[in-house]
């Protein structure tokens, strides 16, 4: 198991990695951030609001399913959203390069790292 730290630390290993965030979608607050350049504060509460529209959205049509990831793509940049399973109020946010890294093993890494979370 990991601190929310070290799974920051790990997830800006993964080829193309510009920023990487767990935060806390009841209180939008950073709880572990590294970047390149990029204001994880805002990330966290901009995604916090992508959280909570999301799971809002899965309640109104019934849908009795977790997510297992969010995938943004932007011109330049995948941003990436994964719940902590064991809580989906904590949930992980990697941003990458999109011609840097691959989406597949990004995913799959983030996935990985999210699950050896410990608090």
């Amino acid at each position: 198991m990991a601190s929310a730290d070290e799974v920051v630390k790990d997830l800006m290993l993964i080829d193309g990695a510009i920023a990487a965030i767990i935060a806390d979608s009841d209180s939008g607050l950073v709880m572990a951030s590294q970047s390149k350049g990029f204001d994880t504060d805002t990330a966290a509460a901009g995604n916090t609001r992508v959280m909570l529209a999301k799971r809002d959205t899965m309640r109104m049509l019934g849908l009795d399913d977790d997510i297992e990831d969010i995938l943004i793509t932007l011109g330049k940049q995948l941003h990436l959203i994964a719940p902590w399973p064991k809580n989906d109020a904590i949930f992980a946010y990697l941003v990458v390069d999109k011609a840097g890294s691959n989406l597949g093993m990004a995913r799959a890494q983030l996935r990985s790292a999210v699950a050896s979370l410990s608090m």
